[in-house]
């Protein structure tokens, strides 16, 4: 950073100059744990044993979060399944209870794109078809990427008039928001694209756009799309569109090691029976319980309010 042609390229500068803070701001969180740790042995409480096992714990997990992408931001999707109104009502609860584990850790959530259901659920959530976000803070995708994966929801359904109960699932994506210079080095073919104009949308009718402001755009091959309706210009939408889209493809192509895009594709999995990675039943007994680390809680309400640690852990330590 201090050769004096640095700000050449500024792009590049601009990531080593985030990097530094970040690598800065963690020596320093580094060096004020163990300037606590010897306050502790010299005067502490319990108390103050407890907050710092807590604060060296959070710490802790960052060890285990050494992929390549794991401290970028992370750009997270979900899709109902299997279950209609049911399945679409989850789809809310689970927008809710990842904004709410954003909120825990002071992260930043913002919708770039949601498809709403028809009819309301409780506490006045509309339903949800598909809701993409980006989830903005330190090690996000490091985090949240093993969430990938189908949610299942066993409970009393609020829309059977015989009070029946029902199963829903949820698909969930996250993907990292992968830096922009290497979304700059891929070129789309403008051949390979289609894109699709239409009307941002609200729940029950509120803030529409009556502009075709909203963006999908599909990339022919691979079939793969990306869609934003955030923005309040078609310009901006078709934009943001196109990197969310370059992201999607940026990872199939490390996933598959840069083979042909056209045969990487492959099957969706299927957000129903047998493909679920975790269960939260509501009845007839509470209970969450992740079926990859065996991780289980009775604090369901607790676990949709946000509080995923306990999981996320678990599954970040899973070799």
């Amino acid at each position: 950073m201090a050769r004096p042609d640095f700000w050449g390229l500024p792009d590049i500068a601009a990531q080593t100059s985030e990097e530094y803070a970040d690598l800065k701001k963690e020596v320093g969180e580094l060096d004020d744990l163990e300037a606590e740790l010897a306050m502790i042995e010299e005067s502490g409480t319990e108390t103050d044993l407890a907050q710092f096992e807590k604060k060296f714990k959070e710490k802790e997990i960052v060890i285990f979060l050494k992929g390549k992408y794991d401290k970028e931001n992370a750009i997270l999707t979900i899709h109902s399944g299997a279950g209609g109104f049911d399945a679409q009502d989850w789809g809310a609860m689970l927008l809710r209870m990842y904004e709410r584990y954003c909120q825990r850790k002071n992260f930043k959530f913002y919708i770039l794109h949601e498809s709403f259901g028809e009819g309301n659920g409780p506490e006045g959530r509309s339903g949800i078809k598909e809701v993409t976000v980006l989830i903005k803070g330190p090690m996000a995708f490091g985090l949240l990427k093993k969430e990938n994966g189908v949610h299942r929801l066993v409970r009393m359904s609020p829309f059977s008039a015989k009070q029946l109960r029902h199963t829903s699932f949820a698909l969930v994506e996250v993907l990292p928001e992968f830096p922009k210079q290497h979304l700059k080095e891929m070129v789309l073919k403008p051949e390979d694209l289609k894109f699709e104009f239409y009307g941002a949308s609200g729940p029950g009718g509120q803030y529409v756009n009556k502009r075709e402001s909203a963006v999908r755009v599909i990339h022919v091959p691979t079939g793969v799309s990306a869609t934003c309706q955030v923005e309040r210009l078609q310009g901006q939408n078709k934009e943001r569109a196109i990197e969310l889209l370059k992201m999607k493809l940026f990872s199939l192509m490390e996933e598959s090691q840069l083979k042909e895009l056209s045969s990487i594709k492959g099957d969706r999995v299927s957000a129903s029976w047998g493909n679920q990675i975790r269960s939260y039943v509501l009845d007839p007994y509470k209970l969450a319980k992740d079926l990859r680390t065996d991780v289980e809680t009775s604090s369901v309400n607790d676990v949709l309010d946000g509080d995923l640690d306990q999981f996320i852990e678990a599954e970040i330590k899973i070799k």
